[in-house]
């Protein structure tokens, strides 16, 4: 059985939603109070036991490479001032797995980063998963989805269930049998069906883990679409079924999703966040209530 050790974080994007402030920091580098969300995601697949992470990236993502790297002024300098605790967290980012970045080439749409690694991750299982959304769960949504390809040998894709009429809209969709509870096998798979059309209440959100054949699929994707069409995940999925290949969708249990990538649902995520944090939590719920009498 082969052992899941690498990992795609797609980070290309333009991040349009939150200009201006995207236009010099990429929206996977926005805080959530003292780390970027994709700190967030890399930690996430480093407990799953991930070492290999491939973050494809675009011309104005520099900021996301230098995050994951040693800056050794900042480091003497924080050696300096005695500030240890600060120098320990800043010390073991770079440590926590083996970074690789590309650029991105090819065709507009959320299957060419995927692609674009085909060479680095060779005949191997992966996951895939994006640089500014998430699910918290425990466990992770991360060791679910291995949990489940352990158990499958095939393709797993993270979701959650929603009965939201806009989730219709932004989202893709799975149905299918259920054949243990939160898992279907996939019988249709929509990408961004709308209320009308929706299949099921099982959105594809937010990870997935791809066996090596995604790439050929991918690459008959775009064989077969028109010139003005993008790139999706889903059509290679799709072509997978057709040529009979079993597909899983899981509901990751105990989750809650946050898309970054949406300036409301960052705000609440924030929020969120915030209440957690062990230094700050009681003197920002005293602030929220003050505010909201």
């Amino acid at each position: 059985m082969s052992v899941i050790r690498k990992a795609v974080i797609p980070a290309a994007g333009f991040g349009t939603r939150f200009l201006p402030q995207t236009k010099a920091m990429p929206k996977e580098m926005l805080p959530l109070v003292d780390k970027p969300v994709v700190q967030y995601v890399v930690e996430e697949l480093v407990e799953a036991g991930i070492t290999e992470i491939i973050i494809v990236t675009g011309y104005h993502k520099r900021s996301i490479e230098d995050h994951f790297d040693h800056n050794f002024e900042l480091e003497m300098h924080l050696r300096q001032q005695g500030k240890l605790n600060r120098l320990a967290k800043v010390e073991k980012i770079p440590e926590m797995a083996n970074f690789y970045y590309l650029r991105q080439k090819g065709p507009k749409g959320n299957a060419t980063p995927i692609l674009n690694a085909k060479e680095i991750i060779g005949n191997e299982p992966f996951l895939v998963f994006w640089g500014d959304d998430f699910i918290d769960a425990k466990p992770s949504r991360a060791k679910q989805l291995i949990q489940a390809y352990e158990k499958y040998q095939a393709p797993i894709l993270g979701g959650i269930k929603t009965s939201r009429s806009e989730d219709a809209k932004r989202y893709g969709f799975a149905a299918g049998q259920e054949i243990e509870p939160g898992v279907i096998e996939i019988s249709e798979l929509v990408e961004k069906p709308g209320p009308e059309k929706v299949p099921s209440d099982l959105a594809i959100v937010s990870g997935m883990l791809y066996t090596p054949d995604i790439f050929d699929a991918i690459e008959e994707a775009d064989k077969r679409r028109s010139p003005e069409e993008e790139l999706v995940y889903i059509d290679a999925l799709n072509v997978l079924m057709e040529r009979g290949k079993k597909i899983y969708a899981k509901a990751i249990d105990g989750g809650v999703f946050y898309d970054c990538g949406n300036i409301l649902e960052y705000m609440k995520t924030i929020t969120d966040f915030a209440l957690k944090h062990p230094d700050i939590n009681g003197e920002y719920k005293k602030y929220l209530k003050e505010i909201l009498k």
